[in-house]
């Protein structure tokens, strides 16, 4: 089981930008990836990035595409979600978790207690 811990949200202006950053703890299983998700007050929790821990392999939401970037360190057992451009649409309680490499948040076994983002206008 992998312990997850973010960190990193906050309140911006809408065009500003926010890194997240998570650390994982703990001995995930393999093969596996570190993705982000978020979910919005009344909405689905909704895949965000994912990033394959042995490949570096990525995918993204078209929404986060040339926006965000998922990134991680290897030595310090962290990921990390450089988000700029930040949208009015954006705002939600975003989350890290570990699983298999995929965009399905039902897949994913480990998630952190979430960071709230919050887009000003």
């Amino acid at each position: 089981q992998v312990q997850l811990v973010e960190s990193g949200g906050g309140l911006v202006q809408a065009g500003g930008s926010l890194r997240l950053s998570c650390a994982a703890s703990g001995r995930p299983s393999s093969p596996y990836a570190m993705g982000w998700f978020r979910q919005a007050p009344g909405k689905e929790r909704e895949f965000v990035a994912v990033m394959s821990w042995s490949t570096g392999n990525t995918l993204y939401v078209d929404s986060a595409k040339g926006r965000f970037t998922i990134s991680r360190d290897n030595a310090k057992n962290a990921v990390y979600l450089q988000m700029n451009s930040l949208l009015p649409e954006d705002p939600a309680v975003y989350y890290c978790a570990a699983g298999p490499f995929g965009t399905s948040w039902r897949n994913f076994g480990s998630w952190g207690q979430g960071t709230q983002v919050t887009v000003s206008s």
